[in-house]
């Protein structure tokens, strides 16, 4: 007796991000985290990642600066990346203070450093002129 098979699988994929990564780090092992921020949460402290990021808006909406790029929006349904390496990571916390924000986010990071490095205050001071500028 033959088993039915479905041809749904010919439909079933949405692309939603298609990224071409600076680098991969060599040996890069992988870590798929889901992040969650209640309504209004400023999220993670300025920070960097060994290798490159890709992720998913779940639910909500992220406000997300990268160095050198403008703050930007990125709502349920949305993909996002980073190169990681030497970029900091400014902001990914919660853009509305009436829902929670969920996202997934999937990392290749370097063997032996950590996933998330936080930036301080001395260096964010002097890579200032880094940073895009900030809405008034």
């Amino acid at each position: 007796m033959r088993e039915h098979r479905s041809n749904a699988w010919q439909t079933a994929v949405t692309i939603v991000q298609e990224a071409e990564p600076p680098f991969i780090p060599e040996g890069a092992h992988e870590m798929t985290l889901v992040v969650e921020f209640p309504p209004g949460d400023p999220g993670t402290p300025p920070h960097r990642h060994s290798g490159p990021a890709f992720g998913f808006v779940l639910e909500g909406e992220m406000l997300l600066e990268l160095e050198g790029e403008p703050e930007r929006v990125v709502r349920a349904g949305e993909a996002f990346w980073e190169p990681g390496g030497d970029v900091i990571h400014y902001q990914d916390g919660n853009n509305r203070d009436d829902i929670p924000l969920r996202f997934t986010v999937t990392m290749l990071c370097d063997p032996g450093e950590p996933m998330l490095t936080l930036v301080d205050d001395d260096e964010l001071a002097q890579r200032a002129d880094r940073r895009a500028a900030r809405p008034v």
